[in-house]
């Protein structure tokens, strides 16, 4: 919650850096593409605008990065990417940046960020999505509390964010979620299940086994599509033809068979006494 205060307040610009220090300093090296690059008029991007990288090290102007979208692993210039601090503080973000940011894919009505000036460290400005992009800047007091307005105060910006994601006490609209907070952040490692594919039921003792094994002159494309494998469908041929031959010879000795029939007794004893 923030902190209602009555009366003007004096407007200070002068950052505090061991406070955004220490408040940056729970996150890892989290970055996010600015600019594509290469630039489209050059070749197809490596790298695109809005795509969350993990950097890796730091050398001269350049960042090695790991992608969570692609785990593409490369150099990017530093200019071409802004660190982001809690999913939503975005170093050196313009404003013109910040709006083609929240006009990306997967951002809607509520989507955010708090941009620091790449001009001037420790200067702030909240950016929301709504109708259009909506801009506030946000002011420091000497204390380090922070304010969009100076009837409510806040000692710090985490404690903006959450006071605005509940009500929007001014603002355009509620904050809903941070700025690309619905991209994919890492390649799956659980590889996907394969699609089901529905087949008509069959019956494997109408199957001729000939149609089981491809022939040389049968195209490769009704091999593919057939339903088993080749491996398969020469074993289950062997199968059925051993099968056929064994219902063949048991046919043959069924019509050699002979059937005799007893005589009744009975008819015959009665035959004798009449």
């Amino acid at each position: 919650m923030g902190n209602i205060i009555k009366g003007h307040v004096t407007e200070t610009h002068t950052a505090t850096s061991q406070l955004d220090a220490s408040f940056k300093a729970t996150d890892d090296d989290n970055l996010v593409v600015i600019s594509d690059y290469p630039c489209r008029g050059i070749s197809e991007p490596m790298f695109r605008m809005g795509e969350k990288l993990k950097g890796l090290s730091q050398e001269a102007s350049w960042w090695k990065v790991c992608s969570l979208q692609t785990g593409t692993e490369n150099y990017i210039p530093k200019n071409h990417v802004a660190k982001v601090y809690h999913g939503w503080l975005f170093e050196g973000v313009g404003r013109q940046k910040a709006e083609e940011l929240l006009y990306l894919p997967g951002n809607t009505v509520g989507s955010f960020l708090i941009r620091e000036s790449p001009n001037q460290r420790g200067v702030y400005s909240l950016s929301v999505r709504h109708r259009a992009i909506k801009h506030y800047k946000i002011f420091r007091l000497d204390n380090s509390w922070y304010y969009i307005s100076p009837r409510l105060t806040f000692q710090c910006l985490e404690d903006m964010v959450n006071h605005y994601s509940d009500s929007s006490d001014g603002i355009c609209c509620i904050l809903s979620a941070p700025c690309l907070a619905f991209n994919s952040t890492a390649p799956s490692s659980v590889s996907q299940a394969p699609p089901v594919v529905m087949r008509r039921n069959f019956t494997w003792r109408k199957v001729n086994h000939s149609q089981l094994v491809n022939s040389d002159n049968q195209s490769t494309a009704d091999s593919r599509h057939s339903m088993v494998s080749y491996g398969v469908r020469s074993s289950i041929a062997a199968y059925l033809s051993i099968a056929e031959e064994k219902d063949r010879k048991s046919r043959r000795k069924k019509k050699g068979w002979t059937v005799y029939g007893m005589p009744d007794n009975s008819n015959m004893e009665r035959e004798n006494t009449d």
